[in-house]
């Protein structure tokens, strides 16, 4: 395999661009690769982050992985194996007949999370271009060769919809010393305590005696007063709710590395066109511009080699059977003069 995967980093306007420049390729069977390669940390808070490759299987793959993995700055390059932390995982992965499919993994409060969608992966010799999208409203897409094969929401085809961020020992005792010591200022600031009771209202027919408002809420289903902590809602329905909703499955706050870690029974896989990305149109361009413009190239090579093959072949097993004819009529002739001889 390159001993370095040649990462080229530098920016574009806003947003990050990673490209690397030279090939990767797995050159021995039945053995385990790991390759990494540094550039400037960055987060994608608030960002898109585009991820994008191309993998080709010259060797027609039975047994091995295709993806790639994107690391934290502080992953230990030297040490690098399948325990090494990573934040994301994707490409294909192919073993037999049960496995041909392409990983989405996300890390995600210290766990492992893949995509419950199986997303099938493309498993002839041809290069292909993997593109994933990951945007901040927690929308996702998956792209083989530019084309989008799979897409949603990561909340729920990360089966993410049951983490959630836990309220700590410490808000839950503001909120006791919140509901206690601003109890009285609530009240005085929508109640209106001058206001007193109709000469004619009965407390044991209609029961307690609703004070009049000095101003409407603003909103009904989450009606919070002034000087209380923004994460703390008061209506009743919310009170003992011990869970917020985590809106950051999508960002991480310290990418720093690319690389392979991965298996293969036989060896012969092309990596090439690494890139990282916030623009998705940028993606895209340079797709076409590298993946784009050498298909049709190297499909009409192949189809050529093809065609070589099957002459070749054929000239081969023409000249087994040509071969075959003229031993047996040598041999025919040797019989015969010993028979002669006798």
């Amino acid at each position: 395999m390159t001993p370095d995967l040649g990462i080229l980093d530098f920016r574009r306007g806003s947003f990050m661009v990673i490209k690397r420049k030279i090939k990767v390729s797995t050159t021995q069977n039945g053995r385990f690769y790991a390759i990494s390669a540094r550039f400037k940390p960055f987060s994608n808070k608030g960002k898109t982050l585009v991820i994008q490759y191309t993998v080709k299987h010259e060797q027609k793959m039975d047994c091995g992985g295709g993806y790639i993995k994107v690391f934290p700055a502080d992953v230990d390059q030297k040490n690098l194996n399948g325990k090494s932390q990573y934040y994301i995982m994707f490409g294909p992965d192919i073993c037999g007949f049960d496995i041909k499919k392409v990983h989405v993994i996300l890390h995600f409060k210290n766990q492992y999370h893949e995509n419950k969608k199986l997303i099938r992966c493309k498993v002839d010799g041809f290069t292909h271009l993997y593109t994933l999208i990951l945007r901040p409203d927690l929308s996702y897409d998956v792209k083989i060769d530019g084309q989008s094969i799979e897409s949603g929401s990561i909340e729920y085809d990360w089966n993410l919809t049951s983490l959630k961020k836990e309220t700590s020992p410490a808000e839950s005792k503001d909120w006791e010393q919140t509901k206690d010591n601003k109890a009285q200022d609530w009240e005085k600031h929508f109640l209106d305590a001058s206001a007193s009771k109709q000469s004619d209202w009965n407390g044991e027919l209609d029961g307690d005696w609703p004070a009049s408002m000095l101003q409407k809420p603003p909103y009904q289903d989450g009606l919070k007063p002034e000087g209380i902590d923004k994460d703390i809602w008061l209506h009743h329905k919310m009170k003992n709710t011990n869970y917020l909703t985590q809106y950051d499955l999508s960002e991480f706050e310290n990418i720093g590395a690319i690389g392979l870690e991965l298996w293969q029974v036989r060896s012969g896989t092309i990596f090439d066109n690494f890139l990282i990305t916030d623009d998705e149109e940028y993606a895209d361009n340079f797709g076409k511009a590298t993946w784009g413009e050498t298909k049709g190239p190297e499909r009409e090579m192949d189809a050529i080699q093809a065609k070589e093959e099957m002459k070749k072949a054929r000239e081969e097993e023409e000249e087994e059977l040509l071969s075959g004819k003229m031993n047996g009529r040598e041999h025919y002739f040797n019989r015969f003069h010993r028979r002669n001889e006798l």
